[in-house]
Formats: C-alpha cells, structure tokens, sequence
C-alpha cells in the first residue's frame, strides 16, 4: 500500500443473476495517491463483475508488474489477470503468456481513441475486452465514501449499484 493512500471499507451484497453468483463481500480497497476516484470505482465494480473464489486486489498501481485484479489457484498459477484503463498492447500480450483468461476494462475518455487505435492488433490476443460508458463511471464516483455498503445487482452487461448517497446503472460493452 502506498503512503498516503485514502483506505475505503466496503460492504458489497453481491447478486449476479446470470451467473447465479450471491455473496456478501467485505472489501478494504486502498486508492493510490495517483488514482482517481473514478478508476478505483470501476475497479470495485470490476471486482463484483468478477466475483470468484481466491478473487483479489493486487498492488495495482504500486506494482507495475501485477494487474488491478487477479485469481491464483492453489498451486499459485496465475487463472485471471484483470487490467483497468488502457494497457498497452505489450503488458496485454504478457499478461496472456502467464495467465489462463485475460480482461480489460477500459472506461474513461481515452477508452474509445486506445480501442479504435489497437483494435486490429488487440483482437488478436487471447484476451477480452469491455468499455464501460464514462457518464456512468461519474455517477457511479459521486456515490464513494470511505465507509460504503452497496447492493449490486449484475444482469447482463448492465450493474444496478445502490448505497446510502443513492444509486445508478452502469452499463457495458463487450468490445471482444
């Protein structure tokens, strides 16, 4: 954790309908001095989209090496590797080399101009990618404190996200 981190604690009540995945998640997410509100949001909610066993936050921006998100096995292989932002394509065709499924969520203003400059290039990983609508990863940061409990419901490439300040929807594209 990097000096000066503002530390967030979340209770999440979790109901991805599709998946049939339910679950109540206590989370401490640490945002780095560097990282926006919004970026450290999306990778809360990325986190719930990615809901499993062993799921964790890594060092993220503290470790260039590490990916915002990832699952090891028991046997520590590396099952998911999860990049928040606009990697470039060298960090995407590593992180294919050493992990089992690979996912980026690009969601800022920057997310169109990346993908529509790598797009040739990126369908061509073992990877998949997502952008998220930017309005919405707005209304969604209005919504942080550092103490949160949040209600999120995912069905299909949509989250209903609630908490005490009020609520919104965040919708997605699967680019990949």
């Amino acid at each position: 954790m990097a000096s000066n981190s503002k530390i967030c604690k979340l209770t999440i009540s979790l109901s991805d309908i599709d998946r049939n995945h339910y679950d109540a998640v206590n989370l401490t997410v640490a945002q780095h001095p560097s990282e926006t509100v919004e970026r450290m949001m999306v990778r809360i909610l990325v986190f719930c989209i990615n809901a499993r066993e062993r799921l964790e936050f890594t060092k993220g921006l503290s470790a260039v090496d590490e990916p915002d998100i990832w699952a090891r096995s028991l046997d520590d292989q590396l099952l998911l590797w999860v990049d928040v932002g606009e990697p470039s394509l060298e960090r995407i065709k590593k992180a294919s080399r050493i992990a089992q499924e690979v996912k980026v969520y690009s969601f800022n203003r920057k997310s169109k101009p990346w993908w529509d400059a790598g797009r040739e290039k990126f369908t061509q990983l073992q990877a998949s990618f997502y952008r998220f609508d930017w309005e919405s990863i707005q209304a969604l940061a209005r919504l942080q404190q550092r103490t949160m409990q949040l209600s999120v419901t995912i069905s299909g490439n949509s989250a209903y996200v609630a908490t005490e300040l009020g609520e919104c929807e965040v919708a997605w594209e699967v680019l990949t």
